[in-house]
């Protein structure tokens, strides 16, 4: 039996490397590989475990004579060409569940920041400024928190959100359906049939969806409009999401109260409008899962399930 061999192109904890060397894997790590250098390279593998640093675009795929699978440890497949993946029929693996409850708690910490003015206040006092008057906040409980889109993350964030009495709505056409929607109501979740009635009813709105043709700037100056003034808006999710030019005029104008950030439309963030807004704006470099646990969790399941995945090949 041939021994098959795995590359990890972008950093993966030790724990997972271990399974995989476990399985009887020749495993190759290179954490910096440019892509031109894995155009070149991929071809002398049978599988390939990523982050979000490495690209398998087409063009690097096409070179990928006996690549059979692709492991992503972590959620989103965007530096993935699906399409070409499935042309040449390798499977692509994932790790939807891992950050789960770091990316909620990334998000409820945006909401306890923005409502009490923590990242404000902290700047200026390092200022040696004392704005004691400027910062009147307000209580997260009693208010609306609204999730547009409901998968394990946003779940996570209703639980903890429900736990601090608030009201938590959903959006979920987006979502898997009445499965979600009757999870949704267990947990204490009022549903919404609109985007449109959940913006204006809601003082915090956190996204929760994937990038696709129908979810790019599914929050644009359209939809600002409908949100509360003193409103917050956190995206945790993806970029593309929210149009950018709106929101920083929306902010900048004071047509709602904040927002914060931890993804964009290019990593790392080029668009400086973003990072000169005048307006009540935390922005963090896409930090969600970038916790010890997740990162060791993330590490652990995609090894397990490439390890599967190909045992099960030479079976």
């Amino acid at each position: 039996m041939n021994c098959l061999k795995i590359l990890i192109s972008d950093k993966l904890q030790e724990e997972g490397i271990k399974i995989l060397q476990d399985n009887g894997f020749n495993v190759v790590t290179d954490f910096e590989i440019t892509n031109e250098q894995l155009k070149k390279e991929i071809g002398n593998y049978d599988g390939i475990v990523i982050r979000s640093r490495t690209k398998l675009t087409a063009d690097v795929l096409e070179n990928a004579k006996n690549l059979k699978a692709i492991g992503r440890a972590g959620v989103g497949l965007d530096n993935v060409d699906r399409k070409k993946a499935a042309e040449l029929k390798i499977e692509v693996l994932n790790t939807p569940d891992a950050p789960s409850v770091s990316v909620a708690e990334l998000a409820l910490g945006f909401m306890f920041s923005l409502a009490r003015h923590i990242s404000n206040a902290d700047r200026t006092m390092h200022l040696g400024e004392w704005n004691k008057n400027q910062y009147l906040g307000y209580t997260l409980k009693g208010k609306k928190l609204g999730l547009i889109g409901f998968g394990n993350i946003a779940k996570e964030l209703a639980k903890r959100a429900v736990a601090l009495d608030m009201e938590v709505g959903i959006f979920s056409r987006f979502s898997k359906g009445p499965e979600a929607v009757e999870e949704a109501k267990n947990i204490g979740c009022k549903i919404y049939s609109s985007i449109e009635a959940l913006l204006q009813e809601a003082q915090i709105i956190s996204l929760h969806l994937p990038a696709t043709a129908q979810t790019e700037n599914i929050i644009n100056a359209t939809n600002i409009k409908l949100m509360k003034k003193d409103s917050i808006l956190i995206n945790t999710a993806r970029g593309k999401l929210i149009d950018d030019k709106a929101l920083i005029k929306a902010l900048e104008n004071k047509d709602i109260g904040g927002a914060a950030l931890d993804v964009y439309r290019e990593e790392p963030l080029k668009d400086m409008e973003l990072s000169q807004c005048k307006g009540n704006l935390i922005l963090t470099p896409h930090i969600g899962a970038q916790t010890e646990e997740t990162q060791v969790d993330a590490a652990i399941k995609i090894a397990e399930k490439m390890s599967s995945f190909l045992s099960n090949l030479q079976s």
